[in-house]
């Protein structure tokens, strides 16, 4: 799919700078890596790490049969949190849960702004996405919605961990972040890539400067 796609043919792992056979030895050893690793922390993450593998794997494949592909992308990194959690303390804590609901939205909500691009690519190849099914307009909508969301459930998830100041702080700045990415992209198309890195670069950098800046 990527090889038809102008956006994305000239990618390495597509135009063949770097081969299937390396892509896949990478993704093996990696594995291996991660479940060895998983297996010393300890038994609960052992036994999550053959499930985040197999969700890991499902996002290149769900858009041929989803349009929900951009909920796993959201899911995927949203996991992250939990498995940090899982690796400290051996559980899975409520403020964990919030915290990665809230990045699952964020991810989404910015990938929907991104795949903008792909519309009319996605409509001629049979390919799901929310932009594809349901609109330009509309795409835009669910992803504020997906936005309001984050802060909804980042907000728990201060609330929660009983933080205070700098949390509090951090997610005013990631609304506001947040706000303006979708200004850019609604006041030109032509911004979305800036939108889509730089924005939300920044507030990740920003996000975790400052939570830990709560916790020390």
């Amino acid at each position: 799919i990527d090889i038809l796609n102008p956006r994305t043919q000239n990618r390495p792992s597509v135009d063949g700078r770097v081969s299937s056979a390396t892509i896949i030895a990478f993704i093996v050893v990696n594995a291996i890596i991660f479940i060895g690793v998983a297996y010393i922390i300890n038994d609960l993450a052992l036994k999550l790490s053959i499930p985040i593998l197999i969700i890991l794997g499902a996002y290149t494949l769900f858009k041929r049969f989803s349009s929900m592909a951009h909920l796993i992308l959201g899911l995927s990194l949203g996991l992250a949190p939990i498995a940090g959690v899982v690796a400290v303390s051996g559980e899975i804590t409520l403020w964990s849960l919030y915290l990665a609901i809230g990045v699952l939205f964020w991810v989404a909500g910015f990938d929907l702004l991104y795949s903008l691009q792909d519309i009319e690519f996605d409509k001629a190849n049979n390919l799901h996405s929310i932009p594809s099914k349901f609109g330009v307009k509309n795409t835009m909508n669910i992803a504020k919605v997906f936005h309001i969301l984050t802060i909804v459930f980042w907000t728990l998830f201060i609330i929660t961990a009983k933080l205070s100041f700098f949390a509090q702080l951090a997610i005013i700045l990631s609304a506001i972040a947040l706000t303006y990415e979708h200004y850019l992209v609604n006041k030109d198309f032509n911004k979305i890539d800036r939108a889509f890195f730089t924005v939300n670069g920044y507030l990740g950098i920003m996000f975790l400067v400052l939570i830990i800046l709560e916790v020390i």
